[in-house]
C-alpha cells in the first residue's frame, strides 16, 4: 500500500473519533491491553509523562517536549488530533514517524488486529508506543486521548503526571458535572507518581486531593506553588514571563491561555528536576521561546497573515472559547471578521452566547461527518446577536472574508480543530 492507502485503511477500518465521534468511543483497556501484550509492552521500554486536562494539553505536553529535547533528551511526543497530517501525532525530536514506518506496521501487523475491531485512537497508540521502543527513545510526552481512566494512553507508569484543567466537553463519556468530569481526568493519577494539578475549582479539587490520596500521589496544585510572578505581552501577543527563578523568560505561543498553561508548566518542570531530570535555565529558555519549531505545533494563536491580520486557534469549547474572547477584545482593528465552524457534539450555544457581536460572521463547517451545516451555525447564532453569513467550507469563508476585508482589519478563524485543520491544509504549502 501507499501512504495514502495505509491512510485511508486505517480510517476507514478502525473508527476515527476526529471524524464520527461517538460512534469511534470504545469504553475500556481491552484491546489496548492486547495490543501491548502482542508487541512486548512498549511502553515499558521509555521514560514518559503523562497529560491530561480540558484545555492546555496539547501546549503543555509540546512545550515540554521541546524543553527535553533541548535538554538533548532524544523525546517522543504523542498527541492528538492532527490538523494537517496524519504523522503529527506521532513524532521523535519534532520529527514526524516516517510514512514509511505507518505502511509496514499496518502490513506487518493487520492479521492481529484486524479481529479485534480497535479504535482508531486505540491503534494509533499502540503504534506510536511500538515507534517510541523501536526508535530508543529517552522519554515520552503522552497526551491523553479523552478523559484520562478510561483511556488508552492510562496503561503507562509515567514519572509525572499533569492535569492542567477541567471545564465541560465531550459530556457524553465523561459526565456532565465537574466533579465527574475531574473523576475521570483523575483516573491517570498513578501510585506514588507525583500529579501537578494546573487549576482547580471547588467542585474539582476534593476529587483530585481524594484520589492522590488513595493512591498515595505526592500531589502538587500549581496555583498555590506562585511561580510565575509577573507577564508582558508585547504587539505581537508573545509573552515574557517572569518567574520565582527565572528573569524575562520569552514564550514563543500567544494566547491569554497560555498565562495558566505556563504557571502549570513551571510547576511540572519542577518536579522533573526533582526527580533527576537534567534540565538547565538554556533548556527551559530555549523550549519556551522555539516551541513551534522545535515541535511543529500549530494552530495556537496563530498569525498567518498581516495586513489584514489573519490568526487562527483551535480552542473550541467554553472553557478555551473565553480566553479567545478576551484576546479579541484587546485586538487593535478597524473591523472584527470571523470564520466560524463547530461540530455538533460541542456546547454550541454555549460557545455563542461568549461570542463578540461588534463582529461580521462567515459561518462555515468542516470537512468531517461531526461537523454543524453552517446554515445551522447560522441560524443559532441570530439569537445571540451574531450577524453573517454561511460558506460550504473554510477556503471559500475565508476568501470572502480577505475579499471584505481592509488592511488593518482583523480575521479570526476557528471554532473547532478541524476548521483549524482544513484552514492549515488550505493555507501551508504542499510537500
Amino acid at each position: 500500500m501507499t501512504y495514502q492507502e495505509t491512510l485511508a485503511y486505517l480510517y476507514n477500518s478502525a473508527p476515527l473519533f476526529q471524524h464520527v465521534g461517538k460512534a469511534a468511543y470504545k469504553e475500556g483497556l481491552e484491546n489496548t491491553l492486547a495490543l501491548d501484550e502482542y508487541f512486548g509492552h512498549p511502553h515499558k521500554k521509555f521514560r514518559s509523562i503523562h497529560v491530561a486536562g480540558t484545555n492546555g494539553k496539547g501546549s503543555c505536553s509540546h512545550t515540554l517536549a521541546a524543553i527535553l529535547q533541548s535538554a538533548g533528551y532524544r523525546v517522543g511526543l504523542y498527541t492528538s488530533p492532527h490538523l494537517v497530517d496524519f504523522r503529527e501525532r506521532i513524532r521523535i525530536n519534532g520529527i514526524p514517524v516516517s510514512q514509511d514506518f505507518v505502511i509496514d506496521f499496518v502490513e506487518k501487523h493487520r492479521s492481529f488486529f484486524e479481529p479485534l475491531h480497535p479504535s482508531f485512537f486505540e491503534l494509533t497508540t499502540a503504534m506510536a508506543f511500538h515507534y517510541f521502543a523501536c526508535q530508543q527513545v529517552d522519554v515520552a510526552v503522552i497526551e491523553v486521548g479523552l478523559g484520562g481512566r478510561l483511556d488508552c494512553t492510562n496503561i503507562i507508569h509515567p514519572d509525572l503526571c499533569l492535569i492542567t484543567n477541567i471545564s465541560f466537553d465531550h459530556v457524553q463519556f465523561l459526565g456532565n458535572t465537574l466533579e465527574k468530569i475531574a473523576g475521570e481526568k483523575a483516573g491517570i493519577i498513578k501510585p506514588s507518581v507525583p500529579i501537578v494539578i494546573g487549576e482547580t475549582t471547588p467542585e474539582t479539587k476534593p476529587v483530585f486531593q481524594h484520589k492522590a490520596a488513595e493512591v498515595n500521589a505526592p500531589i502538587i496544585f500549581a496555583e498555590e506553588e506562585h511561580l510565575l510572578t509577573d507577564i508582558f505581552q508585547d504587539e505581537d501577543g508573545k509573552y515574557t514571563y517572569q518567574t520565582s527563578s527565572l528573569k524575562d523568560l520569552k514564550g514563543e505561543l500567544g494566547g491569554f491561555c497560555q498565562k495558566k498553561n505556563t504557571n502549570t508548566l513551571l510547576s511540572a518542570i519542577h518536579q522533573l528536576e526533582k526527580l533527576n531530570y537534567h534540565i538547565s535555565e538554556t533548556d527551559i529558555r530555549n523550549g519556551f521561546a522555539h516551541v513551534c519549531e522545535l515541535t511543529g505545533l500549530m494552530g495556537r494563536w496563530q498569525k498567518l497573515s498581516e495586513h489584514p491580520t489573519i490568526i487562527c486557534d483551535t480552542g473550541h469549547n467554553v472553557g478555551g472559547i473565553q480566553y479567545i474572547v478576551k484576546q479579541l477584545s484587546c485586538q487593535k482593528y478597524k473591523q472584527l471578521r470571523i470564520v466560524i465552524g463547530m461540530v455538533n457534539d460541542k456546547d454550541i450555544t454555549g460557545v455563542l452566547a461568549m461570542l463578540p457581536k461588534n463582529a461580521i460572521y462567515y459561518f462555515t463547517q468542516a470537512s468531517v461527518q461531526r461537523a454543524l451545516p453552517a446554515d445551522k451555525v447560522k441560524e443559532l447564532a441570530i439569537p445571540f446577536g451574531l450577524k453573517g453569513e454561511a460558506y460550504p467550507d473554510v477556503k471559500t469563508a475565508l476568501a470572502s472574508a480577505q475579499k471584505d476585508a481592509e488592511t488593518d482589519d482583523f480575521i479570526f478563524v476557528g471554532g473547532s480543530s478541524f476548521i483549524v485543520a482544513d484552514l492549515l491544509s488550505t493555507c501551508l504549502p504542499k510537500e
